[in-house]
C-alpha cells in the first residue's frame, strides 16, 4: 500500500512539475493561433479598409512577424531547459579554493562563488539567479542567454498581441460600458458558463484579457532582469546594495551573453561564447557585507 502511495505521488509530482511548460505553451500557440486570426479574417473593423490597409503583403509582414518571433520563444525556451547550469561534469579545481568558496552538505563538493543549491533541482548551479517555476529549471550561467531571449521575444509577443487585440476591446465596448461589457472582460469564465456569451467571444476576449496580464507580467520580469544585468548582479545578489562583479555596462553584457552580445538576441543559433568558466570572477569590488 506504501508502495502504491509512493508511485501515485511520484507520478503526480512529475505531472506538476511539467504543468507550467505545457500550460505556458498552450498559451503562447493560442495567442499567435489567435491573432493570426484577426491579422487574416477580422481585421481591420471596417469593411472599406480591407483593401487598403490590410492587403495580402501587408497581412503578410504581419504573420511573418508573429512567426519569427513565436520561432525565437520557443527555440530560446527549448535551449534554456536543456542548457543545464548545474556544477555536474564540471571540474571545480579543489587546489584552488579561495574567498567566497563554499561546502555543499547536500551535494558534497566545494562550490565557487555565486554558485548556490537549488532544492528544487536538487544540485549546485553556477551563477545561480533563480528558480523558474514557469520553465521548471534554474537560470544560471550557462542558459542566462537563452531565459533573457526568451522573455525579451516574449515581451515583443505580447506587446504586439495586446494592440492587435484592442479591436476586440473596442468591439465588446461598442455599445457602452455596461454590465455585461465589463463582466465579459474582467470574468469571461463566469459568462461563458451561465450561457451569457457565446464560446467564440468568450475565446476572444479570454486571450484578449490573457494578453494584457501576460504582459504586465512579463514586462515586469523582463526589465527586472535587464536591470540586474546592467548592474552585473544576480536576482539573489541584488538584495545587496554591493556590487563586487560589476564590470561596467558592456563588461556585463560581455560576461552574460557572450561574445556577440550586440546580435545574439535576434537568434539563438547565433554562437556567443561566454568568456568566464562559471567558477572564477572578475572582482572589482569588496566581497565583505558592508557593516
Amino acid at each position: 500500500m506504501t508502495s502504491l502511495a509512493s508511485k501515485v505521488f511520484c507520478r503526480v509530482e512529475k505531472m506538476c512539475h511539467h504543468l507550467p511548460v505545457v500550460l505556458n505553451t498552450f498559451l503562447v500557440f493560442s495567442i499567435t493561433g489567435e491573432v493570426s486570426y484577426l491579422v487574416s479574417v477580422e481585421a481591420p473593423l471596417e469593411p472599406d479598409q480591407k483593401k487598403t490597409q490590410w492587403s495580402s503583403r501587408w497581412k503578410l509582414i504581419h504573420l511573418l512577424a508573429q512567426y519569427f518571433m513565436l520561432g525565437n520563444i520557443c527555440w530560446n525556451a527549448l535551449l534554456f531547459m536543456k542548457t543545464s547550469p548545474s556544477i555536474k561534469g564540471v571540474f571545480l579545481g579543489g587546489e584552488v579554493l579561495g574567498q567566497g568558496w563554499r561546502y555543499c552538505y547536500t551535494c558534497e563538493a566545494h562550490t565557487p562563488p555565486r554558485c548556490s543549491h537549488c532544492y528544487d533541482c536538487k544540485v549546485c548551479v553556477l551563477r545561480r539567479d533563480h528558480h523558474c517555476v514557469f520553465f521548471g529549471q534554474c537560470v544560471g550561467f550557462r542558459n542566462y542567454r537563452y531565459f533573457l531571449s526568451c522573455l525579451f521575444f516574449m515581451w515583443s509577443g505580447l506587446l504586439y498581441a495586446t494592440l492587435m487585440n484592442a479591436e476586440v476591446f473596442i468591439v465588446i465596448l461598442k455599445e457602452g460600458v455596461t454590465v455585461h461589457s465589463i463582466l465579459l472582460l474582467l470574468i469571461p469564465w463566469i459568462m461563458l458558463v451561465s450561457g451569457q456569451v457565446s464560446a467564440r467571444a468568450f475565446a476572444f476576449a479570454f486571450i484578449a484579457d490573457t494578453c494584457v496580464v501576460g504582459f504586465l507580467l512579463v514586462s515586469s520580469f523582463f526589465f527586472f532582469h535587464l536591470f540586474l544585468l546592467f548592474r552585473g548582479q544576480t536576482t539573489r545578489e541584488w538584495y545587496s546594495s554591493r556590487r563586487p562583479y560589476s564590470l561596467g555596462l558592456f563588461g556585463n553584457l560581455h560576461h552574460t551573453l557572450g561574445l556577440r552580445w550586440y546580435i545574439c538576441w535576434l537568434c539563438p543559433l547565433i554562437p556567443s561564447p561566454l568568456p568566464g568558466d562559471g567558477i572564477n570572477f572578475q572582482v572589482t569590488g569588496s566581497l565583505e557585507p558592508s557593516r
